[in-house]
C-alpha cells in the first residue's frame, strides 16, 4: 500500500508562487498515476492536475492551466505541483492522490494524502 504525505502549503500573496510536494512511501509508485485535487471551505473536492505514471502526459483543470505545473520524480517517489500567479480563489486544502488511473472525479478508492493548506491573500 502506498502512503502519501503532502507538504509545501502556506500563506502567500496574490501573484505569488508555491511548490507543493507529495512524497510516497510503502512501495514503488511508478505504475501509479498521480493527481492533485483541492477543496475550499464549503465546496466539493475538485480536480486540479494529474500526471501519468510515465511522467509524459499531464492534464489540468481549466482554472489552473498555464499557471500550475505538475511533475514527478520517480527516483524520489515524489510528485510536485508548482503554482504560479496564485489567486485568492486558489485558497483550499490541496490533496494528492494515487491510482492506476486518475480521473477528474475525486473517487474515494484513490489513495489520498492528508492535505496541505494553501491560503492566498488579496
Amino acid at each position: 500500500q502506498v502512503r502519501l504525505v503532502e507538504s509545501g502549503g502556506g500563506l502567500v500573496q496574490a501573484g505569488g508562487s508555491l511548490r507543493l510536494s507529495c512524497a510516497a512511501s510503502g512501495r514503488t509508485f511508478s505504475p501509479y498515476s498521480m493527481g492533485w485535487f483541492r477543496q475550499a471551505p464549503g465546496k466539493e473536492r475538485e480536480f486540479v492536475a494529474r500526471i501519468r505514471w510515465s511522467g509524459g502526459t499531464t492534464y489540468y483543470a481549466d482554472s489552473v492551466k498555464g499557471r500550475f505545473t505538475i511533475s514527478r520524480d520517480n527516483a524520489k517517489n515524489t510528485v510536485y505541483l508548482q503554482m504560479n500567479s496564485l489567486k485568492p480563489e486558489d485558497t483550499a486544502v490541496y490533496y494528492c492522490a494515487a491510482d492506476r488511473g486518475i480521473s477528474v472525479v475525486p473517487r474515494t478508492d484513490y489513495i489520498w494524502g492528508q492535505g496541505t493548506q494553501v491560503t492566498v491573500s488579496s
